[in-house]
């Protein structure tokens, strides 16, 4: 928060129970239920590649489809220790503003074309306790300011 503070970057926050699912975010009544986002955490069979993937929430894309859109070895979801140790996250709080916890920059995210369309989106700001409203291009151009690869793909 003090990052997006910092940076000049309009947002709205909203401090609910924690969430652990789109159902619960869904049941909590979190504002803006139609810019939700879910967050992928992924990596490829060799353990070398590994991207955080954000779509819209109610949005299904199996693996093999993200698999063929990035271009990428065969991928399943990355462990729980990754997440912690990369992202410094822990299930349930996935957010593609965890992807400034990662010093070695080696988790690529990946943002759905939906999500930029949309202009804005709702995502946890890296704790499942609350939700931020920000426009989807300043929440890219933070991740690229501070040196993050993103990617905007069509899911």
């Amino acid at each position: 928060m003090a990052l997006l503070d910092q940076a000049g970057i309009a947002y709205e926050l909203y401090e609910h129970e924690a969430v652990f699912t789109v159902e619960q975010a869904h049941a909590a009544g979190i504002p803006h239920p139609e810019l939700g986002a879910k967050n992928l955490f992924l990596r490829d069979d060799k353990h070398r590649a590994y991207y955080l993937v954000c779509l819209p929430d109610e949005k299904d894309v199996s693996l093999r489809e993200v698999q063929e859109r990035l271009g990428s070895r065969r991928l399943s979801f990355a462990s729980d220790k990754d997440l912690r140790s990369m992202l410094g996250l822990v299930p349930g709080s996935v957010t593609p503003l965890g992807a400034l916890n990662d010093v070695e920059h080696r988790v690529e995210v990946v943002i759905d074309q939906e999500l930029v369309d949309a202009g804005h989106v709702t995502v946890h700001p890296c704790d499942n306790t609350a939700t931020i409203l920000l426009a989807t291009a300043d929440l890219i151009a933070l991740l690229r300011e501070h040196g993050r690869t993103v990617r905007v793909v069509d899911l």
